[in-house]
Order: structure tokens, then sequence, then C-alpha cells
């Protein structure tokens, strides 16, 4: 039997939702997750993944390669203001934002269908701070960015396409890691 029950089910308004401001989100401890969007082309897609990542709390975005950059009017569409509360930073090769995250103790994996990928639900790590690379709408990850990973993540494909949205697949991945990384 289903629990729900209309009664006292009304939305929340704006107050009541307690959203934290700018400057309490910064202070506030983030889930050790960092993002690193490869050559994403779309702007749209660039300002979803800065909801998301405003959304889960993540430490960083690091934007490379065409990669667009706040600010700017599209972005902005989909960000609605993330792109504030969010630390970013453009490095113009991916590769060297991997290499300097590695250096870090970060265990980096990129989000691709590889021969070795493990799906995303069945990702363990060792490593207690996580940068996930998601790449090109088209081309996806770079090889030689995939090559200096320590491994790839890949969201299983039930359909006839062979895969989602840079910033659904952001979406799915950032959900997965907060379940298993909580604040």
């Amino acid at each position: 039997m289903n629990s729900f029950s209309h009664k006292g089910n009304r939305k929340l308004s704006i107050a009541e939702l307690e959203r934290k401001s700018i400057e309490e989100f910064k202070d506030a401890e983030k889930l050790p997750l960092i993002l690193v969007l490869d050559n994403v082309r779309s702007l749209h897609n660039v300002g979803s993944v800065f909801r998301n990542a405003d959304a889960f709390a993540v430490q960083k975005i690091y934007l490379c390669g065409i990669s667009a950059t706040p600010p700017h009017r599209e972005i902005n569409k989909t960000a609605l203001g993330a792109t504030e509360s969010v630390d970013w930073e453009y490095v113009k090769d991916t590769k060297s934002v991997v290499e300097k995250l590695k250096k870090e103790d970060y265990g980096v994996y990129a989000l691709e269908q590889t021969h070795a990928s493990i799906l995303l639900s069945d990702f363990e790590t060792e490593a207690n701070k996580v940068a996930l690379i998601f790449g090109h709408e088209v081309k996806g990850v770079q090889q030689e960015v995939i090559d200096l990973c320590d491994g790839a993540i890949e969201i299983p494909q039930l359909g006839t396409k062979h895969s989602f949205n840079v910033s659904v697949s952001a979406g799915i991945a950032m959900w997965e890691l907060y379940k298993k990384m909580k604040l």
C-alpha cells in the first residue's frame, strides 16, 4: 500500500527550501569530487553541468579545450547562477589537469565506453577524492586523456543510442557518487 498522501503534500515555497547564499555555499563542505569538461562544445551542456555541480556541492569544475567559459548568456540560461557559486577554472590542455589532479591524490576516471570500462553502479575506488572527465558530445573523451586516467566508468545504455547527453551523464554520475561519498 502506498503511504503517499495528497493531504499535506503542498509544494514548498522558495523560503521553505532554505537555499544557501553564494557565500554560504562557498564556505560549505563540498563533496570530494571535481568535474573536468574535455572539449564540451555546447554552452547549454556547460551551464547544465554547473547547475548539477551546485546541487551536489561539487568542489570544482575544470573547463578545458574548446569548452566555453562564463560569463556567457547561453551558459547562464541553464546554469541559473551556478557559475557564481561553483568554483571553476579554464585550462587549455586537459592532460595537464589530469596530471595535476593525480599528483593531488585524486582518483581520475573518464566517463567513457572503453574495452575495460566498469559500470557506474559497480564503481568503487580507494581514493578519498575523485575527478570525473566528461568529453565532447560526439567524439567523447580524448584517447590520450583516457590513457592517463585510473580507469573508465560507463553508464548502461539499453536503447538504440550509444550515449547520454553530457549534462545528463554528469547528473547521473554525480548522483551515484553522492550516494557513495555522502557528506
